[in-house]
């Protein structure tokens, strides 16, 4: 991690505003039940959450979304919900948040996905799952990709966020990609493990270390593996940078000029990682956008994590804190 001064970080965060970021992936509901436990069950050995509220927040590429937006970015979602009760909630979220919500494409053969947490003591007891997997259909396919080729214009930058919900086949990939590069439109992806060599010639790709292992076959334990894994990425997907998440370890990144640089976290406690790697990738997105050098923006993104971490929850981090905590 690098040292960025008073002058540079000024220059780069007056940038954020002017920058219109187009985020495209699986569009999600984050639902919380919160309660305390005094009792187990009679029925069961489990525990008996006695609720006392819940709440709605943006999920995978939604809460991308609103990442940005707390960073006072204007962002633009792509994506598929469904017509029920959380595709309401996640376009009125939007709209909330003064985003055009014209890259929403409703499939009615589909739900939206929503993921609803129980929480305990601040612990989660368990998490159950609502969505669908399955690829989208040719139709939504071609729906989107001309979407996407009338907002790549208007853009500073793409994010690509992959949930492996089945918005992201191998064809909207590759469309995707063609556009950008056309319009030579800066490119991150935050990948899972479906498709993880589809994404080639991106800006900067970013895995966290368990999808990386999963897909070269290798275990990441220190500092050459972290490097080795780096190269063999580049060099499959033949893209500038390689950015990998490593949990309490921190991140390692290999740039297009060769240079490797292992980060260690700023995070002071880690209380929960959920919503953690869509942070890191839309402060590293922005910050590309606003002119920062690979290592700076990654620098920034690390401090934005330290930050996430520390909180219960799929929490965005803020312009504010992000600005006052770089030192």
């Amino acid at each position: 991690m690098i040292n960025i001064s008073a002058a540079r970080k000024q220059t780069i965060f007056s940038e954020f505003k002017q920058k219109r970021i187009l985020v495209i992936g699986d569009l999600m509901l984050d639902r919380y039940l919160i309660g305390n436990v005094t009792r187990i069950s009679p029925e069961a050995p489990v525990p008996v959450v006695e609720i006392d509220h819940e709440m709605d927040r943006l999920g995978g590429a939604a809460n991308v979304i609103h990442n940005l937006k707390m960073l006072s970015a204007q962002a633009i979602p792509v994506g598929v919900i469904g017509d029920d009760e959380p595709g309401k909630i996640l376009t009125a979220e939007f709209s909330e948040l003064d985003c055009s919500t014209t890259g929403l494409i409703v499939d009615r053969t589909r739900p939206t996905s929503i993921k609803t947490r129980i929480i305990a003591h601040h612990q989660h007891v368990v998490r159950a799952d609502r969505e669908s997997r399955q690829y989208i259909d040719d139709d939504i396919t071609e729906k989107l990709t001309d979407i996407i080729g009338r907002l790549i214009h208007t853009v500073d930058a793409v994010i690509i966020e992959d949930y492996n919900k089945g918005l992201l086949s191998p064809v909207l990939i590759s469309n995707i990609i063609k556009l950008a590069r056309r319009s030579n439109t800066i490119v991150t992806v935050d990948p899972k493990f479906e498709n993880f060599f589809s994404y080639k010639g991106v800006t900067v790709f970013k895995p966290n270390r368990k999808e990386a292992e999963a897909a070269l076959g290798l275990s990441l334990t220190d500092e050459d593996d972290y490097l080795e894994v780096c190269k063999r990425i580049r060099e499959r997907l033949d893209c500038d940078n390689v950015l990998i998440t490593l949990g309490e370890k921190g991140m390692c990144l290999l740039e297009a000029n060769g240079d490797f640089s292992l980060i260690t976290t700023k995070a002071l406690e880690v209380h929960d990682v959920s919503g953690a790697g869509d942070t890191v990738i839309s402060t590293l997105t922005l910050a590309l956008a606003a002119g920062a050098t690979m290592k700076e923006a990654t620098t920034i993104a690390n401090y934005a994590a330290g930050i996430v971490v520390s909180e219960v929850g799929v929490v965005p981090i803020s312009f504010d804190q992000l600005y006052a905590v770089i030192t």
